[in-house]
């Protein structure tokens, strides 16, 4: 059989001809894959696959209790972090337990029928929830606490405690997290004005401080914010209210 030579053929169109090199063209060259003798491959695929499923298996089994126990703690000390220490309730009880003269703002009809809090320098704009030391859990899941036993915006006695979430949780929205948790508490500057809404009285407050740490500084604020710095950290950011309307 005679050897068969392809050559490139180029065309100029500046000059209209044809040219042709001298060189061959390179030929591609296509492999087609070959099946597979007999069924070995198949039954080795098949072997992997069910030796990958079990090893996952195995893996859930044994680790599953383990990320679910661990899951579990975080979010216990979390939530125990909101607790006070016996030292700041016994001060908030009984120290400050003292009766002051009540001026209430005027009602406004306009006002929401729900409790509210509101701090327009980092858009909070929530609902109080109201629940008791033994089921405040449910309370921080929807957002803003006040902490049972304390003050209320209408009762002097003692000062307002408001706690809440600062990272929330996954099936929150980012929307959500921004309004209802205390999220941006850390942006609060002195100053900054606190809005409750109660029973449809607007009561007002001037932030005058805030601190970093395990305690409270200042026990005779009017209204006291505060949220965890971190996700499982014992310190907690407060932010401290004086009622100026």
């Amino acid at each position: 059989m005679s050897e068969v030579i392809i050559y490139h053929h180029i065309y100029n169109k500046q000059f209209g001809t044809l040219n042709v090199s001298s060189q061959p063209a390179a030929v591609p060259i296509c492999v087609v894959p070959g099946k597979p003798h007999g069924g070995i491959a198949p039954f080795f695929v098949k072997l992997s696959k069910y030796s990958a499923a079990i090893g996952i298996a195995l893996i859930l089994f044994f680790y599953t209790p383990k990320v679910l126990a661990w899951g579990e703690s975080v979010i216990g000390v979390t939530f125990e972090n909101f607790r006070m220490s016996n030292t700041e309730i016994q001060t908030l009880q009984s120290d400050l337990n003292i009766s002051k003269p009540v001026n209430n703002p005027p009602f406004d009809s306009r006002l929401p029928k729900i409790n509210s809090l509101l701090v327009p320098s980092i858009g909070i704009n929530t609902s109080v929830q109201e629940a008791v030391l033994d089921n405040y859990e449910e309370a921080l899941r929807k957002g803003v606490w006040r902490v049972s036993d304390f003050g209320a915006p209408d009762d002097n006695g003692r000062p307002i405690i408001l706690a809440a979430h600062r990272f929330g949780y996954l099936a929150w929205t980012n929307s959500y997290r921004h309004k209802n948790s205390f999220s941006n508490l850390p942006k609060v500057e002195v100053g900054d004005l606190v809005e409750i809404d109660w029973n449809q009285r607007k009561y007002l407050y001037e932030v005058y401080a805030t601190s970093k740490g395990t305690q409270l500084l200042d026990y005779s604020a009017d209204v006291i914010l505060y949220t965890c710095e971190t996700l499982t950290g014992e310190n907690k950011i407060f932010v401290y209210a004086k009622r100026i309307l």
